[in-house]
């Protein structure tokens, strides 16, 4: 694949993770389009966009016909809420599922068939290393997560031969709004120094850091490549080395 005129669409691309690697796929070559709920966020990014609720079938469908035929699609819009496994609502359950398990599908479903016609194709999920491991008060957030990975599993191994390969990328806890809000968050209610939840967030990190948005995007970048056209149904983790610690 040459990124020459190719085209990738990046959901939950107005900022973070998404936005990073809207930009790493941008300077890579690829005419990249983000999606989002946020249509100002979106329009911030300078990329062209289009608005998306990956949680609803008829949202993802209506920005897919839009967007016409893509190279590249990285299912990125997540989000996390947190609450003892037991004392999780339905409402909450639900949620998590929507947005982490579902929209992921959904947009597999709207954009692979034209990928297989077409002969080549990525479909890239933005995972998390709660893919691979359990956290305390994150049942949802981690079952939808895992949800992904069996997702993508299957998909790599019906489109094999395809030309179209579906992959995850598993970052652990990443400097991005969605972690800044939680911090900002705790220290509201808890009263706790920003520097001490910090630690607390990658205290299972061997780097001791959050990881760069950056580096995710790099492995986002290496995957729609050329030279990653035999790798397909993997768990790329980004995460300091937290989940072999």
């Amino acid at each position: 694949m040459n990124a020459a005129g190719e085209t990738a669409v990046v959901t939950g691309g107005g900022s973070g993770i998404g936005l990073a690697i809207a930009r790493a796929l941008a300077d890579g070559g690829y005419r990249v389009t983000v999606t989002g709920r946020d249509e100002e966020k979106l329009r911030r990014t300078g990329f062209a966009h289009a608005a998306m609720d990956v949680g609803d079938r008829a949202s993802v469908e209506r920005a897919a016909a839009q967007i016409g035929p893509c190279d590249i699609f990285v299912a990125n819009a997540g989000a996390a809420l947190t609450a003892p496994a037991l004392k999780t609502s339905d409402e909450a359950w639900n949620a998590m599922l929507s947005v982490n398990l579902t929209g992921v599908f959904l947009c597999a479903r709207a954009v692979i068939p034209a990928m297989v016609e077409r002969g080549r194709g990525r479909f890239i999920a933005v995972a998390s290393t709660a893919s691979v491991k359990g956290y305390a008060y994150s049942a949802a957030y981690c079952a939808a997560k895992h949800g992904v990975l069996g997702l993508i599993r299957s998909l790599a191994i019906e489109l094999a031969g395809t030309g179209v390969t579906a992959n995850a990328i598993c970052p652990g806890f990443t400097d991005t709004p969605l972690v800044e809000g939680a911090i900002d968050g705790l220290k509201e209610r808890t009263g706790r120094d920003e520097a001490e939840l910090v630690a607390q967030f990658v205290k299972g990190n061997p780097m001791k850091r959050l990881i760069d948005p950056d580096e995710v995007a790099d492995a986002a970048l290496w995957l729609a490549g050329a030279k990653a056209a035999s790798v397909n149904g993997q768990s790329i983790i980004v995460d300091g080395g937290e989940t072999i610690a």
